[in-house]
């Protein structure tokens, strides 16, 4: 069992539900909620805009979240509605990376560090990094640098440290496609052991499905690259690559076959502790806010979010495990 800081369990609870597990909420996006809330040509000024959705977001939902992730961007106004017993997560990380070189490199938010997030309000520190298990060695040592450095920052101001994980392989450019979905639980698993070592002081791995569920029997619409034993077995696998707690993403699937995810999770006896959520939960409302302004956004939110979210509260409650079996006080 892992060893924490008394101030990090105690903002570990704060971004849990009393079950022990997280619910979290996550809209952090940046660059590509600017692309989603631009394609309707009815926004003018878009740091208003993009801060006045998140402002609904979290006005609306958090009061069935359990804690939401937010950017110093555009979220810090949404941090100051959301819900009072809600946790807060902040994004340390640039939105998107530099295509023009190899490695997707990740950069920081350059104005900020874990000190000045915790002091903005954060109960956690999230960090994306993109990873292919597979690339370059010099190009993963950097990165393995580049999140120690974060994890050492996260230690000593003692907030927990999220790790996001989007994995990927530098040969295939489509991400949902066949070729990567045959290449996905290798990626995925391999990531999760690499960092679950303890130089990297992560506190909480935020991973993906360890396969695509639209190639797996019984979920597929199409081709089939998984039966529905071997897909579970991945789910296995991938549960015990880590003895971190770890939650997972919704990676913009619909909420019915994030729901449906998580319960085959629980049927593979994975032992995982909740979820982070973004797009899964709140994307439809983005066109409300386009056509019909904050007034059309909240009561899409007010029916059709609240709904969606609460039957992932339940789905969550139904398969999740209690991080508290794999994090302890420090002696």
């Amino acid at each position: 069992m892992r060893k924490i800081s008394a101030g990090k369990m105690a903002r570990m609870e704060k971004l849990s539900t009393e079950s022990k597990v997280i619910s979290a909420l996550a809209i952090d996006q940046r660059g590509s909620l600017r692309k989603m809330l631009t394609a309707g040509g009815n926004v003018e000024d878009i740091q208003t805009a993009v801060e006045q959705f998140k402002v609904a977001i979290s006005e609306e939902l958090t009061p069935y979240s359990s804690s939401i992730l937010l950017d110093p961007e555009y979220g810090l106004p949404a941090s100051t509605k959301r819900h009072e017993q809600a946790g807060l997560l902040l994004a340390y990380e640039e939105t998107g990376y530099d295509a023009s070189e190899p490695g997707r490199l990740p950069d920081l938010l350059p104005e900020w560090s874990a000190k000045r997030l915790k002091e903005a309000g954060a109960d956690a520190v999230k960090f994306l990094l993109y990873y292919d298990c597979d690339e370059d060695a010099k190009i993963n040592n950097w990165k393995h640098a580049f999140t120690q450095r974060i994890g050492s920052e996260c230690q000593a101001e003692e907030i927990p440290f999220f790790l996001e994980i989007v994995s990927y392989d530098a040969e295939i450019e489509d991400a949902k496609g066949v070729e990567y979905a045959k290449v996905k639980p290798h990626k995925v698993i391999e990531a999760m052991k690499e960092f679950s070592k303890a130089e990297y002081n992560v506190d909480v791995l935020k991973v993906e499905v360890p396969v695509n569920m639209n190639f797996v029997e019984g979920f597929s619409q199409g081709q089939v690259l998984y039966t529905r034993q071997e897909a579970l077995d991945f789910f296995k696998e991938q549960d015990q690559a880590t003895d971190l707690p770890y939650i997972y993403l919704s990676a913009g699937v619909s909420i019915d076959l994030f729901k449906d995810t998580l319960l085959f999770a629980k049927e593979a006896g994975a032992s995982f502790n909740g979820v982070l959520c973004g797009r899964a939960t709140w994307k439809d409302a983005v066109n409300e806010f386009v056509q019909g302004g904050q007034e059309a956004t909240r009561a899409w939110l007010q029916n059709q979010g609240q709904a969606n979210i609460t039957g992932l509260n339940q789905a969550i409650e139904a398969s999740a495990s209690p991080w508290t079996s794999k994090l302890a006080l420090e002696d």
